[in-house]
């Protein structure tokens, strides 16, 4: 007799009754979870709502709850049996959390969101439960909007690609960043030219026929790497086929609405083929798909679990360690509106003398506590500072957001050109501050240029890296000095028969006013009156 056979009625009434036991403390943690994370856990759902970019976001939790369905008969066969060592990864996922509200990070909170939902499965149940239904739950995290980041560069990347198909054709081009001109008219990369959208859904939709269609390992990652390859690929395709067809028409096609149809018509053609010929390297027989996914194991074993009660009151309690951790630390600090002092006079002679630039040029910082953009000269040298300063951020009013920028893609008036890094001494130290060029006016037809420099003030430090930016600010937080952040911004007109002329403004007014800049912002923070309330 095997052992399967072994196993005796009253064994299976034990496991049916652990498992109900189990699935009732995991149901009540869950929903433990969504309460106290609910700020969290509405953010996404906010996203999906608003963003076509991530409207799949609402078809996730089903399709994993569908999968896990799926396998029901194999886990009823296995006895659940809570692991509490899971609850040192959990405090992991819930300091991350705590980090991202801090520095108002959203993706890195919702991560961490999903990561607690995920771990409190083998906290409750046990790993070998978790390993069962691992791609289920790791799917999960395809709900996490998430991929915004990488816009900048997927444009550059199209523009590029487009200008080159353009050149390759016989159309002559003139290119200055995301803009050019083509004989029949001026075209633009816009964020919904960037093929983030594509990527995500071909990646999320991808990963699942991998699951479904492949045993090998191999052959699932190599089918989520063409996934996400591919709709790159297409996308610069798709933005070259869009030029061609508005040029060869006289613009009288792909323009407006239309070439964003084209452009979905055109990636759902591209989609369906690359799963065609995946599907023709399956390696799961049909007959085995169906049976694979409802084969009972006999995993029962003699002594039924318990404790399930005992591991979701320590996982409730370390839960309640975030929450709690944000109420204190962001209850100490009540600060009062941050004012700039008079800096109509600086250092060496620079003083205001806005109206000197036309058109005027004002960064794209979204809800700044207070902000000031002034323009000085000084023996014939012309350089503009925009400071926005931020305090008590959340996440409607960051510094470090997607929404903040030096020029919008809808800006009419101003185009960045060009961008890069430049290492720039700064009150005595060296500053690796990010560089850009703008224009303004359409292509080839200019009114003006700037030459811009642009770096991060964070609890008294400088960066121009966004990661580096958020880190500082959520250990300034987390040693009780609150979150007082800006972005210092500096910018002189580029001379056409000088080209260093901006560059020499930049400098001498760095040098003769960086301490007085930094002093500025230091007594602004000092203002800070910390209560209890």
């Amino acid at each position: 007799m095997t052992e399967a056979s072994q196993i005796s009625t009253h064994d299976i009434r034990d496991n049916a009754a652990s498992w109900r036991s189990a699935l009732s403390a995991l149901l009540v943690t869950l929903l433990l979870v969504f309460v106290l994370f609910r700020h969290t856990a509405l953010s996404m759902v906010e996203i999906w709502a608003r963003s076509e970019t991530f409207a799949h976001g609402f078809l996730i939790a089903p399709i994993s709850a569908w999968l896990i369905w799926s396998v029901r008969r194999q886990l009823a066969a296995m006895t659940p049996r809570p692991d509490k060592r899971t609850v040192v990864l959990l405090l992991g996922a819930c300091f991350a959390w705590l980090l991202g509200q801090l520095a108002a990070v959203g993706v890195v909170a919702q991560f961490s969101f999903v990561t607690m939902v995920i771990l409190i499965v083998p906290a409750i149940l046990g790993w070998h439960i978790f390993w069962r239904m691992a791609f289920p739950l790791l799917f999960l995290y395809f709900s996490v909007p998430f991929g915004e980041f990488a816009m900048p560069q997927l444009m550059e990347w199209t523009a590029k690609f487009t200008v080159i198909g353009l050149r390759m054709s016989g159309v002559p081009v003139f290119q200055e960043g995301l803009r050019f001109v083509i004989p029949s008219g001026h075209w633009s990369v816009v964020e919904a030219c960037s093929g983030v959208r594509y990527i995500i859904a071909s990646l999320t939709v991808g990963t699942l026929f991998a699951y479904l269609n492949y045993r090998s390992l191999k052959r699932r990652l190599a089918f989520v790497a063409v996934s996400f390859v591919v709709p790159i690929l297409a996308n610069w395709v798709r933005a070259y086929i869009i030029v061609m067809l508005g040029h060869l028409s006289g613009n009288a096609l792909a323009t407006g609405i239309d070439h964003l149809i084209y452009g979905w018509i055109f990636f759902g053609v591209v989609i369906l083929l690359l799963f065609a010929i995946g599907g023709r390297w399956s390696d799961v027989p049909r007959s085995e798909k169906r049976i694979e996914r409802f084969q009972e194991s006999q995993e029962i074993a003699v002594k039924p679990a318990r404790g399930f009660w005992k591991s979701a009151s320590i996982v409730a309690l370390v839960l309640l360690t975030a929450p709690l951790g944000e109420w204190y630390l962001l209850q100490r600090a009540v600060a009062p509106q941050p004012v700039f002092p008079d800096m109509t006079r600086l250092e060496k002679g620079w003083q205001s003398a806005n109206g000197i630039l036309e058109p005027q040029w004002h960064p794209a910082y979204n809800n700044p506590l207070a902000e000031q953009n002034l323009v000085y000269a000084a023996r014939g040298q012309t350089v503009g500072l925009y400071i926005a300063y931020y305090r008590q951020q959340n996440h409607d009013r960051k510094l470090i957001g997607s929404e903040n920028m030096l020029v919008r893609s809808d800006n009419h008036v101003w185009a960045q050109v060009a961008s890069g890094v430049v290492d720039t001494p700064f009150s005595g130290q060296r500053v690796s501050m990010r560089s850009a060029e703008l224009r303004a006016g359409g292509v080839g037809s200019e009114l003006q240029r700037l030459v811009v420099r642009q770096f991060f003030w964070i609890d008294g430090s400088l960066t121009a890296s966004d990661m580096r930016a958020k880190l500082l600010t959520a250990l300034a937080l987390l040693g009780g000095r609150g979150d007082d952040s800006a972005v210092i911004i500096l910018y002189a007109p580029k001379s056409q028969n000088n080209e260093g002329e901006g560059e020499a403004a930049l400098t001498a007014f760095t040098e003769a006013n960086s301490t007085r800049i930094l002093g500025t912002l230091d007594a602004m923070r000092q203002n800070l009156e910390f209560s209890t309330e």
